[in-house]
């Protein structure tokens, strides 16, 4: 008979419960010893952890105490817990006790974790945590967090994080998954500046942004040739959209124009600084000689196309900018005002080093995707997928 030592690690998964089950059977250590033709010390030491019963020895401690070797012995999954970087803030609703939900991304060498909860009041619901903050020094943005995982590290890694503003990115995550791979796109919302600079800073995989020079009339290049180094960054376009005013169905302040908001009747609710949304409007307001402050709710700020037109369908304002599809998910007419390119950027070391990144390229490419965006509407997808050339400068 062969019974084998186990290691330190080995102990603190194996789950054994053969004292009990022998107890229970009403077996002393020498009867159990005996039927299953082990000695009594190996039994005692078994049952002490210190030795590992061999299959064979298992099987027949088992057959004697008419259970499975299941119920005698099994692995107890250990807890696989990991340090990173905390971006965002904790919900100031959760208390100490209460486990905190987050999502985890590993971009380039470092470990980003992020409350579940910055993905927004519905997201929050239905995008599944990756862990459990277990530990925090400070809780600020910045800080390193212990997190106990709860899916599996592997999968983890190949997820994907993308920074911008187009709600459709989680639908690309999905043909994605479909179609290649188990990765998981993880969209956080916020302005395009915003989604640069979080790029910059090493927070996600992607940034998405939409930002028409008024000057040139092309979209986003002449920014991105001022903020990168054309060489480290792919641009691919993810689709052109309409951008335009967001009214009440039959628009019944009669808005057009930049110059129609300074109507004190006409309640605006706009974007934070640094969106495309925002630069769009202040644009118009210069244009028309209006001063922000000719503009009632100019202050009034969202974070999000949705919450702009939700605003909207609520009667809590009149007017804002925003996209063509969010218009028409919550029934409110449109003013059209340009045409933007939304591009995504990564850099190229990204695209070299992450499992699933370049299929997430190659899915916005596919013609399935392209037919369900052309099906939300207000959307262009003639160059989806598109390589646009960043010359340094």
């Amino acid at each position: 008979m062969t019974i084998r030592q186990p290691s330190s690690d080995s102990t603190s998964q194996f789950s054994n419960h053969l004292k009990s089950f022998r107890i229970r059977t009403g077996l002393s250590q020498s009867e159990l010893a005996t039927r299953a033709g082990i000695t009594r010390q190996a039994v005692s030491s078994i049952e002490s952890n210190l030795y590992l019963p061999t299959t064979a020895v298992a099987l027949r401690l088992a057959s004697v105490l008419s259970c499975r070797v299941e119920d005698l012995f099994c692995l107890v999954p250990t807890e696989d817990i990991l340090k990173g970087t905390l971006v965002g803030h904790f919900p100031q609703t959760e208390t100490r006790t209460q486990p905190i939900r987050v999502k985890v991304s590993t971009v380039g060498k470092r470990t980003i974790v992020r409350p579940v909860s910055e993905l927004g009041e519905q997201l929050s619901f239905t995008v599944p945590a990756d862990g459990y903050v277990v530990e925090t020094r400070s809780g600020k943005s910045g800080s390193t967090v212990r997190v106990k995982l709860s899916r599996d590290r592997q999968t983890i890694q190949q997820d994907i994080s993308v920074a911008g503003c187009d709600p459709a990115i989680f639908l690309a995550g999905e043909h994605l998954r479909r179609q290649k791979d188990r990765t998981s796109v993880v969209g956080w919302t916020m302005g395009s500046t915003a989604a640069l600079h979080a790029l910059q800073r090493g927070e996600v995989h992607v940034a998405g942004l939409h930002l028409l020079d008024p000057v040139t009339g092309e979209s986003n290049m002449p920014f991105l040739r001022r903020s990168l180094e054309g060489s480290r960054h792919e641009v691919v376009t993810f689709a052109t959209w309409e951008e335009g005013f967001l009214v009440r169905p039959g628009n019944p302040k009669s808005i057009r124009t930049a110059a129609d908001l300074s109507d004190p009747t006409i309640t605006l609710v706009n974007r934070e600084e640094g969106s495309g949304a925002r630069l769009l409007l202040d644009q118009r307001l210069r244009a028309a000689a209006l001063a922000p402050t000719q503009v009632l709710g100019y202050g009034h700020i969202t974070s999000t196309h949705f919450e702009v037109a939700r605003a909207i369908a609520e009667r809590r304002a009149d007017v804002g900018i925003g996209i063509r599809s969010a218009a028409q998910l919550f029934d409110l007419d449109f003013v059209p005002l340009q045409a933007a390119r939304y591009d995504l950027v990564v850099p190229k070391a990204y695209l070299k080093s992450h499992p699933t990144l370049a299929h997430l390229f190659e899915t916005l490419a596919s013609r399935r995707f392209r037919d369900e965006l052309n099906a939300l509407g207000g959307y262009d997808t003639s160059e989806t997928g598109k390589v646009h050339a960043l010359r340094g400068g």
